[in-house]
């Protein structure tokens, strides 16, 4: 397998014509993350039909290919822990094979492949130990009275309930028929029917094409609540009304984004919250985003997280990163046009708020990361691309945006970004071509932008814009008087959930288990039922040994399996004895309930990381 050169070694020269493309860009087309072979043979249509087996715990039918062939004798698919039963051509059994399994990337499947051969139909099983699927018992769910089922196809674990060319330069429309549980409704990343009738068997069709790690299945017991006239939200009884209410401006964010960059091309626009375990905030899957159900604050503080879902309708799943290490593409431009939906429907002061808080997060995380992590144009050669994952792409990549917008001016960067999302609709690209693009329809010839340290080098450019809030220059007074020994001290009244972040994070490190129980008796932060703020005081209370916030900490990190939260409190809790101890009293009890992509990253913090191939 060719692998990518450390980005961090190797400058681009990108605005020196006379310059040759560097290892890193050369081979940046070539995904070191699959197995597949798509420049000989290409997916282009998958039709899925199994049976949901809870009982089992696994997902049971075939997986039937439609190829576009150039030529090619063996058909090279990417599988993780599946199990083969049997792979047909035209009707007819077929040879193939499964190659060793290697720890990050599973096994390869090879098939080959007679003359004039247009389809490949695969009968297999997944593993109840699947990386993409979780399967939960009634107890870990909202209602507790049914199981429930959801995917996370994102980054390389299609592979593991798919055999399929996993690789987001691969795009493929899909149809499915899934049979469930009769008193369990399907949903998938298409198309969904909010009439559909409960009857255990439901038909999906994706017709646009899109990456393997979009292809998403949830089943439980979902109702669905309309929000706008192509939104609306599916979610456990318990739940529906409330993420209904909370997420009542999502058709607002809709006509806010099509206004600035243009038409949404997914039909609908739905919400699925799935239960606490779900490890991440969201996952943009087409026309239903998966959501965390810790964004649900009830005053609407948190829903930068669908304004960010939204934007991926744009940037992700309309223009894809051909590779993980180009993930930036997606996730850098979906911050900058999420933060533009902010400003537009909630204006301006809570935009700044929102990025000022991003970069302040950027800065803490880039100064535990190593120099070849905070690097946009990542190496990620023999790692898992979930690696990738940190506020490096989010952060840094916005910021390199809003950059650039701030240098040519927001009407020219605007009709740019437009232009973009058009020229490269339904389209996998690479850095490499966006760099091209960039400098044919907007740099034109600028030298003085520094492009070339924006993506190669570690850190952030000095001239990196730092987004300001006036809001928050009272709360840092504020911050100030509560950590000095002031008896009179500002109003907090009416503070947003992004003030009472700066707040938070605007204190000493160091402020002692007695201040801290001053803060908690004026301002109750370890009852809180924002996810946010609590999260950020429960890092605090493990730094500052406030005790008692040790219950609610031990309540969140078993209830809540959204890496976001989980990976900063276990990595403080272990920097002393007593809370590595308390960390594994936790975690024996919390683990059973993560998702393994959580798990993953929790055994790794605690030592105990396993193989996952």
């Amino acid at each position: 397998m060719k692998g990518i050169v450390s980005a961090a070694a190797a400058s681009f020269c990108l605005l020196a014509a006379s310059c040759s493309k560097p290892p890193a860009m050369q081979n940046s087309k070539r995904d070191i993350h699959s197995f597949s072979n798509p420049e000989q043979v290409r997916v282009k249509h998958l039709d899925l039909d199994y049976d949901v087996l809870f009982d089992k715990r696994i997902l049971k039918g075939t997986a039937t290919l439609t190829l576009d062939r150039q030529g090619a004798s063996q058909l090279i698919l990417d599988t993780r822990k599946l199990t083969i039963e049997k792979v047909e051509i035209a009707g007819s059994p077929a040879k193939f094979s499964l190659g060793a399994s290697d720890p990050i990337l599973g096994a390869p499947l090879t098939i080959s492949l007679p003359a004039n051969a247009a389809t490949v139909r695969i009968t297999y099983a997944t593993s109840p130990e699947a990386s993409a699927l979780q399967w939960l018992d009634p107890a870990q769910t909202a209602g507790k009275k049914r199981p429930f089922l959801f995917t996370q196809s994102q980054a390389i674990h299609a592979r593991s309930w798919i055999p399929l060319q996993d690789s987001p330069g691969v795009r493929m429309t899909y149809s499915a028929r899934v049979r469930t549980p009769k008193d369990l409704l399907a949903v998938m990343s298409a198309p969904n029917d909010p009439n559909a009738l409960r009857n255990g068997e439901y038909s999906f069709q994706q017709k646009q094409a899109i990456p393997s790690y979009l292809i998403a299945l949830a089943v439980g017991d979902l109702q669905f609540r309309p929000i706008g006239k192509r939104t609306g939200v599916y979610a456990e009884p318990t739940v529906a009304d409330r993420a209904a209410a909370e997420f009542s401006d999502t058709e607002k964010m809709l006509e806010a984004t099509e206004a600035l960059y243009g038409p949404y091309r997914w039909d609908r626009y739905d919400l699925l919250v799935l239960p606490p375990s779900f490890p991440f905030g969201g996952m943009e899957n087409p026309g239903l985003t998966f959501a965390t159900p810790t964004i649900l604050a009830g005053d609407k503080s948190l829903v930068s997280l669908v304004a960010h879902e939204l934007a991926h309708s744009w940037s992700g799943n309309l223009v894809t990163n051909a590779t993980w290490a180009d993930f930036w593409l997606n996730e850098g431009f979906t911050v900058y046009v999420e933060r533009r939906i902010q400003e537009k429907v909630y204006g301006r002061d809570r935009e700044e708020m929102e990025a000022a808080l991003g970069r302040q997060e950027l800065e803490r995380e880039m100064a535990k990361l190593p120099a070849a992590d905070q690097i946009l144009h990542i190496d990620l050669k023999g790692r898992d691309p979930d690696d990738g994952v940190t506020s490096v792409p989010y952060e840094k990549g916005a910021l390199l945006l809003r950059s650039l917008e701030q240098k040519y001016g927001r009407e020219k960067f605007d009709a740019f970004l437009r232009q973009y999302f058009d020229h490269f609709a339904f389209q996998s690209i690479t850095t490499e071509t966006f760099v091209d693009y960039l400098q044919k329809n907007l740099l034109q010839g600028d030298t003085q932008f520094p492009l070339d340290e924006w993506l190669s080098k570690p850190g952030l450019h000095a001239t990196a814009p730092r987004p300001t809030s006036s809001a928050f220059d009272k709360v840092a007074a504020a911050a100030k008087q509560w950590a000095g020994a002031q008896q009179s001290r500002s109003p907090t009244t009416g503070w947003t959930t992004h003030e009472w972040l700066h707040f938070l994070t605007a204190l000493p490190p160091d402020l002692g288990p007695e201040k801290m129980r001053e803060l908690d008796r004026a301002f109750s932060f370890t009852q809180t039922g924002n996810s946010e703020i609590l999260d950020e005081w429960l890092l605090m209370a493990i730094r500052n040994k406030y005790k008692p916030a040790y219950p609610r900490l031990e309540q969140f990190l078993t209830t809540v399996g959204r890496r976001k939260y989980l990976k900063p409190l276990y990595e403080e809790l272990v920097k002393t004895p007593e809370g590595r101890e308390r960390a594994m009293a936790i975690y024996k009890k919390a683990r059973p309930g993560y998702h393994s992509i959580a798990t993953r990253t929790v055994d790794g913090i605690l030592g105990m990381a396993k193989p996952t191939g």
